[in-house]
C-alpha cells in the first residue's frame, strides 16, 4: 500500500474513534443543565431538601451561605467578645477654664454660638460650661480651635 493511501485510511480511522468518542460522552452525559432544572421544577419542596441533603452528603459539602466577616457565636462556657465600640457621631464642647483673655473667649464663645453679649459672659464666668452639645466632629474641632486661640481650655466629649 502506498504511503498516501496508509495517511487516508489513519485519518478515517482517527475521524471514526473521534466520533465514537463523542457518542459516548453524550450517553454518558445524560442529562443537559435544562433537563435538571426542569426536573427541579416538578419537585416538591421535601423533595428538594432531600436532593440536597443527598448531594451534602455525597460532595462532602454544605449548602449553608458563607458569611465573610462574621463573628462566630460564643460556645457554651467560652466568653463573647464584646462588639466593637461605635464612633461617635455627636460631640459636646465644654468650656473647663476660661484662661487670661476673658474678653477674647467670650467674643469666641459669641462668635461659635448664637449667644448675646450678657449670656455669652455668664456663660464663661461660670466656667466648666458646655458651649455646644450635639455637633459633628469637624464643626467640634473648629470650636476648639476658635476657643483655644482666645485663650481658653476646652473638652471635647
Amino acid at each position: 500500500m502506498p504511503p498516501e493511501e496508509k495517511k487516508l485510511e489513519e485519518k478515517e480511522e482517527d475521524k471514526k474513534k473521534s466520533t465514537k468518542t463523542k457518542a459516548k460522552k453524550s450517553e454518558t452525559k445524560g442529562m443537559t443543565k435544562e433537563d435538571i432544572i426542569t426536573a427541579i421544577k416538578s419537585m416538591t419542596v421535601m423533595d428538594l431538601a432531600d436532593l440536597v441533603k443527598s448531594l451534602e452528603d455525597e460532595f462532602g459539602v454544605s449548602a449553608a451561605p458563607v458569611a465573610f466577616g462574621a463573628v462566630p457565636a460564643a460556645t457554651p462556657g467560652q466568653p463573647s467578645e464584646a462588639p466593637p465600640e461605635e464612633e461617635k457621631t455627636e460631640f459636646t464642647i465644654t468650656l473647663t477654664s476660661i484662661g487670661e483673655k476673658k474678653i477674647e473667649v467670650i467674643k469666641a464663645v459669641r462668635e461659635v454660638t448664637d449667644l448675646g453679649l450678657k449670656q455669652a459672659k455668664d456663660l464663661v464666668e461660670a466656667a466648666p460650661q458646655v458651649v455646644k452639645e450635639s455637633i459633628s466632629k469637624e464643626e467640634a474641632a473648629t470650636i476648639k480651635e476658635k476657643l483655644e486661640a482666645a485663650g481658653a481650655s476646652v473638652e471635647i466629649k
